[in-house]
């Protein structure tokens, strides 16, 4: 009896592996477009339904379809009437609930670039339009000497700061970054988390540095700063409220006494620049490891690592 029932064990593996192995040799390279084509659509719906109120409505679309099996098993005859009658409008109903969500996915769509490898509003055009905003809110707050502390998210997710603050999740501007850190208004102070380009969170608690080999002078802002920067790769930005000076914290470092247009350049080149040379570099080493013979012949050639000018 054992004999069999592991030779059936065998027989179903080996049944299982040829259809996977004639599936698997008969892809397409349409088929692998279209899977990835799904994929996304699927990723986009989720975000979608993440980022906007829809995420309620569509739990709510759950609910009264499990409530609509749960009447078809019981045979509530007229429950299931009525949701089915619901069912059958749901689209126009739909798109009637979910009109500003849509409308808003339509014009996203719309300003694809045809033959451009970026989004109009990519991820780098929002970095660039946050730094220059919140530069000029730091050159505004210089003058009036206003404290503020605005930590810029990389690869290091920031989900623990980003948890002892409060989500505003809004697109940036010199007036809304200076009225969050606004001495009477209640989020000035603690820190603002900036991620995708986006002001995402205010009044966040940054973690404080463990170096006692600070200069006295430094407050709790700037040594905030500093652990923060220690613990993740985050880029920090603090205007002091005593001198009113600009202050940019990286890697457990603080330089200072910039204005608001240094400051902006010293942001790009940290949050940009510095990323694009990081893919180039990644992209240059899959290049090494996929193609070494080229690699090895372009070093004899001078055109190695190590011989920039």
């Amino acid at each position: 009896m054992g004999a069999v029932s592991l030779r059936a064990i065998f027989d179903s593996i080996y049944t299982l592996w040829n259809q996977t192995t004639y599936t698997v040799s008969n892809i397409r390279v349409f088929d692998i477009i279209d899977i990835l084509v799904i994929a996304y659509l699927i990723y986009k719906a989720i975000q979608f339904l993440r980022e906007t109120r829809a995420g309620q409505l569509a739990k709510g679309i759950l609910v009264l379809i499990a409530v609509y099996f749960i009447a078809r098993s019981f045979n509530l005859a007229v429950l299931s009437w009525v949701l089915a009658v619901a069912f059958n409008s749901a689209i126009v109903a739909l798109a009637v609930i979910f009109q500003p969500e849509l409308r808003r996915m339509l014009e996203r769509i719309g300003q694809l670039k045809v033959g451009s490898d970026q989004l109009m509003d990519s991820e780098e055009q929002r970095t660039r339009a946050a730094i220059d905003s919140i530069c000029k809110a730091a050159g505004s707050m210089k003058e009036s000497k206003t404290g503020a502390l605005i930590v810029f998210e990389r690869k290091t997710q920031l989900g623990e700061i980003i948890n002892t603050g409060t989500l505003i999740d809004a697109k940036p501007s010199v007036s809304m970054v200076c009225n969050i850190f606004y001495p009477k208004s209640p989020l000035h102070d603690g820190a603002v988390v900036v991620r995708d380009g986006r002001l995402y969170a205010a009044g966040c608690i940054l973690p404080l540095t463990q170096n006692n080999n600070l200069a006295t002078h430094l407050g709790t802002r700037h040594r905030a700063a500093i652990g923060m920067t220690e613990n993740s790769d985050a880029v920090v930005l603090v205007v002091s409220e005593e001198t009113g000076n600009i202050s940019i914290a990286c890697n457990g470092k603080m330089s200072r006494n910039y204005t608001a247009a240094t400051a902006y350049a010293e942001l790009q080149d940290k949050l940009i620049i510095s990323d694009e040379k990081d893919k180039d570099n990644k992209i240059s080493s899959v290049i090494r490891k996929v193609f070494p013979k080229t690699s090895k012949h372009s070093k004899k050639n001078g055109e190695g690592d190590g011989n920039e000018v």
